[in-house]
């Protein structure tokens, strides 16, 4: 046993402290769940007893607007102001002939973010779509709000999705890396205006890889950016290294700037096959490749991985450019790599 001036610190301290941290914040989100489901019922149910006793703008106004200093006067802290009451009416009513899924899903979200989607969606697929993402990724209101003004939803929808997971990795893995893969990410956050090089754009996410992490979604954990590889006394630099944590993988990320090419899958496995010889420990699954791009074709990326054995995937992302300025950065960046 290790002193440490009056304290006594078992070898395995730091394991110690790290798994009850873990412990008292899952049981903190647990009860903060608990009571945030119990209010979103609450307030479900009262828009079920306005509705079911039809009350409605005009004539009724005077009844909910009695009807919310009296339960202020009850509840002080519950938000029951008659624009609250009549946005928990309009709650109920939105969904109440919807799926049992939705219903579960808008359950789970704070009411803020419901506000929000009630009043920006209008189509209960695509509800659905950012209330899961929200649950899933932990998206502030003002994240929520960022993925809607960019159509996250027809972005994504709107893509096939390109890699070769169902033939390199066995099920349910191949499953969760598909699941991890979106169609296109939402650089935005970058708050870019002008072409820059892939350095740039690089250096740029890993200043805010806070953010980039959570547009990836949950369970990546960052690693470091130009991670050094060395074989055969050359070395090799990846341009982004994660770990995810339901996956149990390394994850690298390629950034290009351009469309996507060819020769982007070669150099992927090759990196690939240097994380699992040198990075990967026993009990870790298959290293995972993400390449990144301003533009694809799917079918391109398609035949580009027919005979790859290792798992990777392509996607695009957006900047959230005016497509003027995109179309120059891409222009510039296929000028110069066509010199080479």
């Amino acid at each position: 046993m290790k002193k440490n001036g009056d304290l006594e610190v078992v070898p395995n301290y730091s394991e110690i402290l790290n798994t009850a941290i873990i412990e008292i914040n899952k049981a903190r989100n647990s009860l903060a769940l608990q009571i945030n489901k119990s209010v979103i019922s609450v307030y479900w149910i009262l828009g079920k007893l306005l509705h079911e006793k039809q009350i409605a703008q005009g004539y009724g106004s005077k009844v909910v607007k009695q009807l919310s200093i009296d339960l202020k006067s009850e509840f002080p802290d519950m938000g029951l102001s008659p624009r609250n009451l009549w946005d928990m009416k309009r709650f109920y009513e939105r969904y109440k002939s919807s799926t049992e899924k939705l219903r579960q899903a808008v359950a789970l979200l704070p009411w803020g973010h419901n506000l929000l989607i009630l009043s920006k969606i209008k189509n209960n697929q695509e509800a659905l779509f950012y209330a899961e993402k929200s649950i899933q990724n932990g998206w502030s209101r003002e994240l929520l709000l960022n993925y809607i003004k960019a159509d996250d939803f027809n972005m994504n929808a709107s893509i096939d999705k390109s890699h070769n997971f169902n033939l390199t990795l066995p099920e349910p893995l191949a499953h969760q890396a598909n699941e991890i893969l979106k169609n296109k990410y939402n650089l935005g956050f970058l708050g870019i205006y002008k072409p820059l090089k892939e350095l740039e754009l690089e250096k740029k996410l890993v200043e805010k890889i806070k953010l980039f992490i959570l547009e990836l979604g949950k369970g990546f954990t960052f690693m470091g950016n130009q991670y050094r590889l060395e074989y055969n006394n050359k070395e090799y630099f990846i341009d982004l290294l994660f770990y995810h944590r339901n996956l149990h993988s390394l994850v690298a990320i390629e950034l290009k700037l351009g469309e996507f090419k060819p020769e982007y899958i070669g150099k992927m496995n090759f990196y690939l096959t240097l994380l699992d010889k040198q990075e990967k420990n026993e009990d870790e699954n298959h290293s995972i490749g993400i390449i990144l791009c301003a533009d694809k074709d799917h079918l391109d990326v398609e035949i580009a991985l027919q005979d790859i054995n290792k798992p990777i995937g392509v996607a695009e992302y957006k900047l959230l450019l005016p497509q003027k300025q995109l179309e120059e950065i891409i222009l510039a960046e296929l000028t110069n790599s066509n010199k080479y």
